[in-house]
C-alpha cells in the first residue's frame, strides 16, 4: 500500500497587488469516506462476533471516550493512540485580563501510538503532478525520511494549551517563496496557517481582541 499525494501547480500571491508565482503545492488524495456501518461490518467479520454485538461495543466505547475526554482525561483509543481536548487562546500580561473570552478555539488532539507512527513512517508516498491546466505531467515516489509529526512536541509561536506553544512551523511546499503551510500541505497562499496568537496575544485571524 502507498499514500497517494497530488502536486498541483497553483499561483501563490503574497498581497493583493502581487502578480504571484507558480508553485507545485502538495496535498493528500483522500479516498471515499467509509461509513460507520461499513467499518462495523468489517470489524465484525475480522473479530468473529455479530454485527449487533460489534455495534453495541462501538457505541459504548464512543460514549466512554467522549465522557472521559470531556472530563479532562487523555483517553486511549485501542490500537491507535490517545485522544484529549485542548484549546487555543490569546496571551495577556495582566492576570486581571484573564477571561474565557481569550479562548479562540477548542481542539481535539489525537496522539498516535508508536506502532501507528511506525506504520505510517514505513508507508511509501506516491506523488502525481498536475500542471496549471490540470494535465498530469509526472509521477514520482517520495524518498523522504518518513518523519511523523508528534502533536505532543509542538513548537513555534503563540500560546498553547496549558501554557505551551502552538505549532507555527510546518512545511514550505512551494520553495523559498512558497509560504509556510503550517504543517498542512493543502496550499496555503503564504500565510502561516498554524501559528495561532503571538507572544503579545495578537491573533492574525481575530485581531487584537479590542
Amino acid at each position: 500500500m502507498a499514500l497517494k499525494v497530488k502536486a498541483v501547480e497553483k499561483k501563490i500571491k503574497f498581497s493583493k497587488t502581487d502578480e504571484g508565482v507558480w508553485r507545485y503545492v502538495m496535498s493528500p488524495e483522500l479516498y471515499t469516506p467509509l461509513t460507520q456501518a461499513k467499518v462495523i461490518k468489517e470489524a465484525a467479520l475480522r473479530s468473529g462476533v455479530s454485527r449487533g454485538v460489534m455495534q453495541a461495543c462501538w457505541d459504548a466505547a464512543g460514549e466512554v471516550i467522549k465522557a472521559w475526554a470531556t472530563e479532562g482525561h487523555s483517553v486511549a483509543l485501542p490500537g491507535l493512540g490517545t485522544m484529549r481536548f485542548g484549546l487555543r487562546s490569546k496571551a495577556v500580561e495582566d492576570v486581571n485580563k484573564v477571561k474565557a473570552g481569550l479562548i479562540t478555539s477548542r481542539r481535539i488532539i489525537f496522539t498516535p501510538s508508536v506502532d501507528l507512527k511506525d506504520e505510517l513512517a514505513a508507508t511509501a508516498v506516491q506523488i502525481t503532478c498536475y500542471d496549471r491546466d490540470g494535465n498530469e505531467v509526472r509521477r514520482v515516489t517520495s524518498t523522504d525520511d518518513g518523519t511523523v509529526e508528534d502533536p505532543e512536541q509542538e513548537n513555534g509561536n503563540g500560546s498553547g494549551e496549558n501554557g505551551g506553544t502552538q505549532n507555527g512551523g510546518g512545511t514550505n511546499t512551494g520553495g523559498t517563496n512558497g509560504g509556510n503551510t503550517g504543517g498542512n500541505t493543502g496550499g496555503n497562499t503564504g500565510g502561516n496557517s498554524g501559528s495561532g496568537p503571538d507572544d503579545n496575544g495578537y491573533d492574525p485571524e481575530l485581531g487584537d481582541g479590542n
